[in-house]
């Protein structure tokens, strides 16, 4: 009414006064635009933060980081809220899957794999890597597990030659075919479970052993290990194990187990050990009876992976100086190395058992006590799940205090360590690095 009476009594002026309220409206939309563009998306903020995460590419992932870190929307809340919630997935192949491929250190690799054929891209679903013995592929093994895990497991069985899953390649592949299934599948991270049969059994110990974090259980038959390797037992205090072994085994004694079910028992960690005495046709005692099965199946049913626990122990060789949950070791004294052959005997100090071992207890509020044998530097990852990252921290190593003080977090921490890890149930937004002085000798 104003405008319409302004314009009624001075009609010289209507012009003058239109082009001005115009001119208004079009500087109110280049402001409203110029702050959508100095405040990007959420959704925006996902993609960044996934194409960091899942990208190949070296160049490419520092260059994502640095536009992440540069915007004021990347706190460590709003990463973290992305990463917990999964990456995106569409739909996938179900039923049998025998002839899939898995490319490692540019060799490729069978893959067979077996998923529900009622599988949902918004649902989680267990995993079981299962590990062929020598003269099998893994492709052998899918008829026997899937009918009994169900609906509710994807089922990977990936094929290497001569089933020598004791080296250093093959620990690779299994490690590369669960992050490229978690890539493609909707994985519970807390719900994965290796397991192996003979040569597949020595490497569910061994790679279950190095990497005993990211497993919620193993599930090693008909198998062992030498005991120059019992140290890395220790590793296993929060993954449960399920031995199944045949009495009348003539390939892999039964020995082999009972010791390694007599190691656990004086570590007091958590272990079912099943001993069965039937025999196959053309295998012996050296088989994995289809009988087992159930009792296994409702066993992992049962067991899911404490992802951040309070207590961590870690014993390393220097060629496995990687994060192990919530710590790592950096440096140690003169100690055991594998090399590609990760049951190497040849080596003084693998006979010796010379390696290292550190235990992080969290034991009371903001207090972490470290211990160690042959590490000269480490590292916590920290987490408001261990400590409140708030308030001063307290971390002692070997009965002296090393560190004192607040840890801020950092957005940079939390998405260099989950690229790190591929574990959106393992996040840590602060690092502290402790170096440990020497011990007289």
């Amino acid at each position: 009414m104003l405008v319409r009476s302004v314009c009624a009594a001075h009609p010289r002026r209507s012009f003058a006064l239109l082009f001005f309220l115009c001119c208004l409206v079009v500087i109110g939309l280049v402001v409203t635009t110029a702050d959508a563009g100095e405040q990007p998306s959420a959704t925006d903020l996902a993609a960044q933060v996934w194409q960091y995460l899942t990208t190949e590419d070296g160049e490419q992932a520092r260059a994502v980081l640095a536009t992440i870190l540069q915007r004021p929307d990347a706190t460590v809340p709003a990463v973290e809220e992305i990463v917990r919630k999964g990456q995106p997935h569409g739909l996938q192949p179900v039923g049998l899957l025998p002839d899939e491929q898995i490319v490692v250190r540019d060799r490729p690799y069978r893959l067979s794999l077996s998923v529900p054929q009622s599988y949902e891209p918004t649902k989680d679903y267990a995993l079981v890597v299962c590990l062929h013995g020598a003269g099998f592929t893994g492709e052998a093994y899918l008829d026997r597990w899937k009918s009994r895990l169900g609906e509710q497991y994807i089922l990977a069985c990936p094929t290497y030659p001569a089933g020598a899953w004791f080296t250093r390649r093959a620990e690779d592949l299994v490690l590369a075919t669960v992050r490229n299934l978690q890539q493609r599948y909707r994985i519970d991270p807390n719900r994965i479970f290796l397991s192996g049969m003979s040569n597949g059994g020595i490497g569910a110990w061994l790679i279950g052993m190095h990497h005993a974090p990211l497993f919620a259980g193993l599930a090693p038959m008909a198998s062992g290990i030498d005991d120059v390797l019992f140290p890395f037992l220790e590793n296993l205090r929060t993954t449960p194990i399920y031995i199944i072994h045949g009495s009348q085994d003539q390939v892999m004694p039964v020995e082999l187990s009972r010791k390694l079910a007599g190691e656990l028992k004086n570590l007091g960690y958590p272990f079912i050990y099943r001993e069965h005495d039937r025999t196959h046709a053309m295998a012996g005692g050296h088989f994995f009876p289809r009988e087992e099965l159930p009792d296994l199946v409702k066993w992992f049913d049962n067991q899911r992976r404490t992802p951040v626990p309070k207590t961590v122990t870690v014993v390393r060789d220097a060629s496995h100086l990687l994060p192990f949950g919530w710590v790592r070791i950096d440096a140690t004294d003169q100690i055991a190395s594998f090399s590609e052959d990760l049951i190497d005997k040849r080596d003084d100090s693998i006979r010796q058992r010379t390696y290292a071992r550190l235990t992080a207890q969290v034991t009371g509020p903001n207090r972490i006590d470290v211990h160690t044998d042959h590490v000269r530097q480490y590292a916590l990852y920290l987490n408001d799940e261990l400590v409140d990252l708030s308030k001063p921290i307290l971390i002692t190593t070997d009965g002296q205090v090393s560190f004192e003080g607040v840890v801020t977090p950092q957005v940079d921490t939390l998405l260099r360590q989950a690229r790190l890890r591929h574990d959106p149930a393992q996040l840590f937004p602060a690092q502290v690095t402790i170096s440990v002085p020497q011990r007289p000798s």
